[in-house]
């Protein structure tokens, strides 16, 4: 019986050794994203699932339709309708559009009706179509009556 104790609580010992530590600056790491925060994600997530859809008028609806709505690429694009052209033109095809893949977002919001997001994006497409791509982004977004919206867009 005192054998079968001390094997028990040898195992307990040798578990709880053998579980990771959390160290101070790790807990100091650990943050919690607010409503706002987790929404503005979304509009991303929204947009990846749209893009890997070949659905670029959906993709759009992302973006705020005004007219002082920027995009910054290998261009400044100004208002809504200019972004659509410059995305139909760029990638005419579900091929040329490629997989979307966003990672390393971080949301910020600046205040009540404004907030950023900053990630990296990798667009995996055949060479035929372009081939591989990969940079990173940032976006404001506004808080309209239609949710959150993009209202610049500045992608390298």
């Amino acid at each position: 019986m005192l054998r079968s104790r001390v094997a028990v609580l040898a195992l307990i010992a040798a578990a709880l050794f053998a579980a990771p530590v959390a160290h101070p600056q790790d807990l100091q790491a650990l943050t919690t994203a607010s409503r706002e925060q987790l929404d503005v994600v979304k509009v991303l997530l929204t947009q990846q699932a749209a893009w890997n859809n070949g659905d670029i008028d959906a993709f759009v609806q992302t973006y705020k339709d005004a007219p002082d709505t920027l995009m910054v690429t290998h261009q400044i694009s100004h208002g809504f309708a200019g972004l659509v052209d410059e995305y139909k033109h760029d990638y005419p095809t579900k091929a040329a559009m490629g997989t979307l893949t966003f990672s390393e977002l971080e949301a910020k919001t600046l205040d009540a009706n404004f907030a950023i997001v900053v990630g990296k994006y990798h667009l995996e497409r055949g060479k035929k179509d372009g081939g591989n791509a990969q940079g990173v982004f940032s976006v404001v977004l506004e808080k309209t009556d239609k949710g959150w919206k993009i209202v610049l867009d500045h992608t390298t």
